[in-house]
């Protein structure tokens, strides 16, 4: 079992809006970095632990827990050219963009960015370093076993 860390705009997908979709469950759709697509297509599995974060917003931080529960796909927003995602490099025969489906296992109170990096412990947090702008960070077993048990109420 992995854990990941998954950046969302509130303004997107709030963790409110996975709590009230069908089965709690989102595509995580619209990733366009080669590195984070990697890590959807190529390393995550069914149960994957998520940290469900909330960027580019007032308070950033971690708003709730969730888990993968579907494998990578093709990203359907590449084919579609009036998508803010689309790709016409991508055909249906070589999709170049991949996304998992994410469900929800608990919304949390919000532990924020500036909370994150005042714990030694999570030092080392790739999401934390800086200039990391990735989407989606793996997360160590240790930082996730740190964050759930110290800091999640």
């Amino acid at each position: 079992m992995r854990y990941w860390l998954m950046k969302s705009e509130p303004a997107d997908v709030s963790i409110d809006d996975l709590a009230a979709m069908p089965k709690q469950s989102v595509a995580w759709y619209g990733v366009r970095n080669y590195q984070a697509r990697n890590f959807m297509r190529n390393q995550m599995q069914i149960g994957d632990g998520v940290f469900f974060y909330h960027s580019n917003c007032k308070e950033p931080g971690i708003a709730g827990i969730a888990k993968v529960s579907v494998l990578a796909y093709p990203d359907a927003t590449q084919f579609d050219a009036k998508n803010k995602y689309f790709d016409p490099k991508a055909s249906s025969e070589t999709p170049r963009w991949f996304n998992v489906d994410v469900q929800l296992v608990k919304k949390i109170e919000l532990i924020s960015l500036s909370a994150l990096r005042g714990y030694p412990e999570l030092a080392n947090m790739r999401t934390l370093q800086k200039g990391n702008r990735l989407s989606i960070t793996p997360v160590d077993p240790a930082e996730w076993d740190f964050i759930t048990t110290q800091l999640v109420k």
